[in-house]
């Protein structure tokens, strides 16, 4: 009698160890690069419609903010995969943080240099001698890469520009503390519009229009796990679910907005501007299936590589992207 209720106790503990471990197995932590809004808006829908779940995936969906740096959390272990401009995941590959690209959803660029028209700047070259506005925490690559092809030093001498160090605000520009900031095209510049600028009062130079644009938002997991089959599994599962919100995204704008808003637990957000960013956000992905475009890749790593005396990644990478994940995702 106390051999069999042994046995019972074994196997009962071993079935809820297994059951422990396939649920752990299923459970994916995604770390965004900003705080909840429509940019991301293809995550937050595929765990509202339950897209993850319908995968068999347990999706925690953690916001970032300015204070962090995904390329950080996914190296000290707090995240499965996480959302990142293509410049700030190779510098971060090249200094010893392997962080592999897994998907695209991302085709085109959102980042944008937006001046005020009075100042008289009307080309790049105009840019000389200006005061812009710059995000740092990664997001700064883009802009010296751009340059340092213009051949402007970023120290603030005469012939280069000055870089005022930019809060994730349009404040520099509003202030008149700066000729120009960066923007997105779904973001930013839409503030300084609601701030009481108009269109005409604006010029704005698009990265992508400038031929120095690089690719935003990837997704991006450690190159180590990437040599699991299972958790190459996994991804693909995420990125299918992934991508399947982001097409209901752009198919249901407005119940995507909905769904953003819910998740923004600070209250910060506001529908009219998540509207205008959902709309705009929408352009960026379509078009895209989930797959790196080998294309848009090359032109990112010769845009990074050829950024004047210091560019952002010395080398070529290798191994810093892999399509065993979406060709598995889109196999199904």
């Amino acid at each position: 009698m106390k051999t069999s209720m042994g046995v019972g106790f074994l196997s009962l503990a071993a079935m809820l160890g297994a059951g422990a471990a396939q649920a752990a197995d299923n459970k994916v932590t995604l770390q965004l690069k900003w705080v909840p809004q429509a940019q991301f808006a293809g995550y937050y829908v595929a765990k509202d419609k339950g897209f993850y779940k319908d995968e068999g995936l347990d999706v925690t969906v953690k916001p970032g903010g300015p204070d962090v740096a995904p390329e950080q959390v996914i190296a000290g272990g707090g995240a499965d995969v996480i959302v990142d401009w293509m410049p700030a995941a190779l510098a971060a590959r090249e200094k010893g943080a392997a962080l592999v690209n897994i998907a695209q959803p991302f085709k085109h660029s959102g980042l944008e240099l937006t001046c005020r028209a009075d100042t008289g700047i009307k080309t790049p070259a105009d840019l000389k001698g200006r005061t812009l506005g710059v995000w740092f925490y990664g997001n700064e690559y883009p802009f010296l890469n751009w340059m340092g092809k213009l051949k402007f030093p970023t120290d603030g001498s005469k012939d280069g520009v000055k870089v005022v160090k930019q809060g994730f605000n349009v404040d520099p520009l509003l202030q008149k503390q700066a000729d120009c900031i960066s923007t997105m095209t779904y973001n930013e510049y839409w503030q300084v519009i609601d701030a009481g600028y108009k269109p005409e009062q604006l010029v704005v130079f698009k990265y992508e229009d400038n031929g120095v644009s690089t690719l935003e938002d990837g997704l991006y997991a450690m190159e180590d796990k990437l040599k699991d089959p299972a958790f190459v599994d996994k991804m693909a599962k995420f990125v299918k679910a992934s991508m399947k919100g982001w097409e209901y995204a752009r198919a249901h704008p407005d119940e995507a907005v909905k769904i953003v808003l819910d998740n923004d637990t600070s209250g910060a957000q506001t529908e009219h501007h998540q509207t205008q960013m959902m709309a705009e956000i929408n352009k960026l992905t379509a078009g895209s299936d989930g797959r790196l475009d080998k294309a848009d890749y090359d032109r990112t790593v010769k845009t990074l590589l050829t950024g004047g005396s210091d560019p952002v990644i010395s080398k070529e990478p290798v191994g810093a992207y892999t399509t065993a994940v979406t060709d598995k995702a889109l196999a199904k």
